[in-house]
């Protein structure tokens, strides 16, 4: 199954939140408060968010965190890459050290690749902007449609 960790769905939280306060700086925790989420979990999830560029800490009196940049310009995977590491439904795409036993016999050798791209590709579609919108959803996400075909020639 792939999940997202909890801690990721915190950060998707946080950040739509501060979506709607774009351009302000707000503490952990106002951001805890605000959002029921407990303080330390706030603390560590947006120094992660920091680290990886999608947040800027701001120190001393009236410090706290805000958008890095404009809700339009974050994207769904940086912000999963910022919590899981590298989007990689399988180690193998991951370019593990440790390859596989059967890698040479596997059926699905060089396949993941286009499959993890095709995820990698539609998270990088779909803005921290689209996801914090209650009535903003990607033209591309449509439950009603068939899902759109990444087959090789199509």
């Amino acid at each position: 199954m792939f999940r997202l960790s909890k801690l990721t769905d915190y950060g998707f939280v946080l950040l739509a939140h501060m979506t709607g306060r774009a351009g302000e700086t707000v503490t952990a925790p106002e951001l805890a408060e605000a959002t029921a989420l407990p303080q330390p979990t706030v603390a560590k999830t947006l120094k992660a968010l920091a680290k990886a560029g999608v947040v800027v800490s701001h120190r001393g009196v009236g410090g706290g965190y805000s958008l890095d940049r404009a809700p339009d310009d974050i994207s769904v995977a940086e912000i999963i890459s910022a919590m899981e590491g590298p989007v990689a439904l399988t180690a193998c795409v991951e370019g593990a050290e440790h390859q596989c036993d059967v890698e040479s016999c596997c059926p699905m050798r060089g396949h993941w690749d286009s499959i993890n791209h095709a995820v990698k590709t539609a998270l990088e579609g779909i803005s921290l902007a689209d996801v914090s919108s209650k009535n903003n959803v990607p033209d591309f996400i449509n439950m009603d449609q068939p899902a759109p075909s990444f087959a090789q020639g199509s």
